[in-house]
């Protein structure tokens, strides 16, 4: 394909949880074609530790490059964390990963100046948001929450009830004391819970969707570089999972909100 505008945008994440990208992406860039990996043979990603977190990422960056891009998305908070330097470092193709955004968005956003940040344990291990945060205002204070069951809970679907209402109160007690008036919701699975994070921390506090920020980053470098697809018709939108393809499609339909077809299985060549 000789029209780089054209060209799909890759997507991956450890499992579903990119679908909140996906989603958003086709909410405000409609026209723009993806290519989205689950890997959900190796999913969580969140327990890992960095070593292995920067090897499945490369890895799964390495798959998509094999097909034409015009950008790649870390759609993982934990891949973002812990491997998008690696990937800069061995891609010339332009990275968006996720945390950023979502921090200059939350610190926009704070009225106070107090940010809680929710993610997986190696999210928080990592302390990219708070790093992030402070390079936006080195005044801001900063609360950080590991909640590593909220990546099963969305994974499965279950996003309300008494379970999800009671781990959710479990998790967030020690930020609602704190008193902030932001959350980041440091995870792409995150958003699927966002009745029950919200109705818990209260309406005073803004919840912030790094999903959405991450394709507000997106659109503005596509219109900036000339790089915003005309394409007329139907997407030629791809998904692919290292496992349990039918089970993806199931899960994913919450994500979307739409039935997910033609889930392809594939294999990934290990990096030495």
């Amino acid at each position: 394909m000789n029209n780089i505008k054209e060209l799909p945008i890759g997507i991956f994440d450890s499992g579903v949880g990119g679908l909140t990208v996906v989603k958003e992406l086709q909410a405000q860039l409609p026209g723009e074609a993806f290519i989205y990996l689950g890997d959900t043979a190796r999913y969580p990603y969140g327990p890992r530790s960095p070593e292995i977190i920067k090897q499945f990422a490369l890895e799964c960056s390495s798959y998509l490059l094999k097909q034409p891009l015009k950008v790649l998305i870390i759609a993982c908070n934990t891949a973002s964390a812990n491997a998008v330097g690696l990937l800069r470092k061995n891609f010339t193709l332009p990275i968006i990963e996720v945390i950023t955004p979502g921090a200059q968005l939350a610190a926009e956003s704070t009225r106070i100046g107090k940010v809680g940040i929710i993610g997986t344990t190696a999210t928080i291990q990592s302390s990219a948001y708070i790093k992030a945060l402070l390079k936006f205002d080195p005044r801001l204070k900063t609360f950080s929450q590991a909640c590593p069951l909220f990546v099963a809970l969305a994974e499965e679907g279950w996003i309300s009830g008494e379970v999800p209402k009671l781990i959710t109160q479990h998790y967030l007690k020690d930020l609602i004391r704190a008193q902030i008036d932001t959350l980041i919701m440091g995870c792409t699975h995150y958003p699927l819970l966002k009745a029950v994070i919200g109705e818990t921390m209260g309406k005073e506090v803004q919840l912030i969707d790094s999903a959405y920020a991450t394709v507000n980053v997106l659109k503005k470098y596509l219109k900036e570089n000339g790089l915003l697809s005309d394409r007329i018709g139907p997407l030629p939108n791809k998904y692919y999972v290292t496992d349990a393809p039918d089970r993806f499609a199931r899960v994913g339909s919450h994500f979307l909100n739409k039935e997910l077809n033609d889930v392809q299985k594939i294999f990934i060549d290990k990096q030495s």
